[in-house]
């Protein structure tokens, strides 16, 4: 009976939960007259910032670009980044970061920069600090400014499904599952999975655990090109690329097959 009860008032904090999260954000901020949602401010700002790290990133390089036309040209420029110390860290964990919380950004691109200039290990671990900073970052602005304000961000067409996935009590090994298959909309997920009563803590090592191995396969192929394992590199990009083309062909199949076996739970 205890248990029953205790059950009861954990789903209805969740649910008084959840309606406030849709509650916030409704208000749109206006801006020189115009009225804008939160998330489209959001979303400019974050471009702004990621295309300004772009431009400072070719001022830096622009000096070395003749060099790449050059022998061992490549390696001298990866050898003066990696001499730049904390400045070169700090500018692909920004990119990584705001490559997340932007969400239509391709982080491959980020992950094999990683690997090329700072090898498969170290990239690896600077592209998977961005990925709980940037994840963390999401995780409280949702909870400080609402359902509204993601779907102003991203598609929320996965939103009631993730509701049932809650609802399963499968929730906690459905976002390990949709974050390790390569091909998926992980971003996206980001913004929704703050929307149910996950905490912060258990949203990040599930989602961050779950893109380790698709991280580490970029920058160690990545490292690999630099390195002169051009075919091991090639063959590893190739099989990425199916496996993730095949992820976004049947996204909707395994979405609906997690919802399926979420269904059937719930009931």
């Amino acid at each position: 009976m205890t248990d029953k009860f205790d059950t009861g008032k954990l789903k209805a904090r969740a649910e008084e939960r959840r309606e406030a999260l849709h509650e916030k954000a409704e208000q749109e901020v206006t801006v020189r007259g115009h009225a804008m949602e939160k998330g489209d401010i959001f979303k400019f700002v974050g471009l702004i910032a990621f295309f300004a790290i772009m431009v400072l990133i070719c001022a830096l390089l622009w000096p070395y670009f003749h060099d790449l036309f050059e022998p061992g040209g490549i390696d001298r420029i990866i050898a003066d980044v990696r001499g730049a110390g904390p400045v070169g860290f700090l500018i692909l964990l920004g990119l990584q970061f705001l490559q997340i919380v932007v969400a239509f950004i391709p982080g491959e691109v980020v992950q094999v920069a990683a690997g090329m200039l700072y090898g498969p290990w170290v990239g690896a671990l600077v592209i998977l600090v961005g990925c709980v900073l940037s994840s963390a970052f999401i995780f409280a602005l949702v909870h400080r400014l609402g359902a509204p304000f993601v779907q102003s961000m991203v598609p929320t067409q996965y939103l009631e499904k993730f509701r049932r996935f809650e609802a399963s009590g499968k929730l906690n090994i459905t976002v390990f599952i949709l974050f390790l298959i390569p091909g998926l909309p992980k971003d996206v997920f980001t913004y929704l999975v703050p929307l149910t009563d996950m905490r912060m803590r258990t949203f990040l090592v599930l989602s961050n655990v779950g893109r380790i191995p698709g991280i580490v396969v970029s920058t160690y192929a990545a490292d690999g090109l630099v390195d002169g394992r051009i075919w091991e590199s090639v063959v590893i990009f190739a099989v990425a690329a199916v496996i993730a083309i095949l992820g976004i062909v049947f996204r909707e199949r395994i979405m609906r097959m997690l919802d399926r076996s979420s269904r059937r739970d719930g009931k």
